[in-house]
């Protein structure tokens, strides 16, 4: 053997002895995060649940949007969106006196768009999970897109329309913004806090007033019934000064949607359920 030849193989030996006993493939471990699909991590983070805690929160700013689209609605074209009771009690008394007055007639439409928005809703929320924050996303984006197309309407056919109008440029509008309202309440139920409905203020009342724990000093339950009626109170302060200046309930429908805006972006970035992380 060649004195060449020795020393090669004294190379490959020092060379074997310090190659890793793992290939390249197995030594790297698990992919780091990075590796990953962009468009699969947005999957995943939209299809988790979102946290409860402190949702309350948004349904109280739901109660300002209630404000704001009722109180421009009843001043303008003298009927509800959100909140039906009154919008029976219209009902009840236009069939006493048909002719009395258009009002039970836009009622009327309010109260069949929301009870129809109610079953989509409601089934919706059912069927894809309940708080998924995909599902949140698309329903106030869903919302949003029909106050938008109200607020065009709207715009587009001015404000100087007869109280007494049954045009369809009135019906239309009362009917999209009836439809999407109850998506608030149909949310309420997904989160869990069944009384913050956005659309009903009198069991809030009832519960505020008749609480044993009325004065006590940490009581949540009592908090929420006191922001719901201010929040919705500062709406319709704030929904009946739009309707009386030029702009009026168009003002306040895109005012609205602004809002539901707002909400489509806070769910974005909504925390996930903590439970999902004990889980793991």
């Amino acid at each position: 053997m060649t004195r060449s030849t020795i020393l090669n193989n004294e190379i490959v030996a020092h060379a074997n002895e310090e190659s890793p006993l793992l290939p390249q493939s197995q030594r790297m471990g698990p992919p780091k995060d990075d590796a990953v699909p962009t468009l699969q991590k947005w999957r995943d983070y939209f299809m988790v649940d979102v946290s409860r805690d402190w949702a309350d929160l948004i349904l109280i700013l739901c109660y300002l949007i209630t404000g704001l689209l009722d109180s421009a609605s009843i001043s303008v074209w003298g009927s509800f969106v959100s909140m039906q009771t009154g919008n029976t009690v219209y009902i009840g008394l236009g069939l006493a006196d048909p002719s009395a007055s258009t009002r039970w007639l836009k009622s009327g439409t309010s109260l069949l768009s929301f009870l129809l928005g109610s079953f989509l809703f409601s089934r919706f929320h059912r069927f894809f999970s309940a708080k998924r924050r995909w599902v949140l996303c698309a329903s106030f984006t869903a919302q949003l897109l029909l106050i938008v197309v109200a607020a065009c309407m709207v715009t587009l056919a001015g404000s100087d329309v007869h109280p007494e109008s049954v045009a369809w440029y009135v019906l239309v509008p009362i009917a999209l913004v009836a439809f999407q309202s109850c998506g608030q309440a149909v949310m309420s139920r997904a989160l869990k806090y069944n009384a913050l409905t956005s659309v009903v203020l009198t069991s809030i009342y009832c519960d505020l007033f008749s609480d044993a724990d009325l004065f006590a000093v940490h009581n949540a339950e009592r908090n929420r019934r006191v922001a719901a009626p201010l929040s919705l109170l500062l709406g319709a302060f704030l929904g009946g000064k739009l309707a009386n200046t030029e702009f009026g309930v168009a003002g306040a429908l895109w005012a609205a949607a602004g809002l539901k805006l707002i909400v489509v972006v806070i769910w974005i970035f909504w925390p996930a359920d903590p439970s999902l992380d004990e889980a793991v």
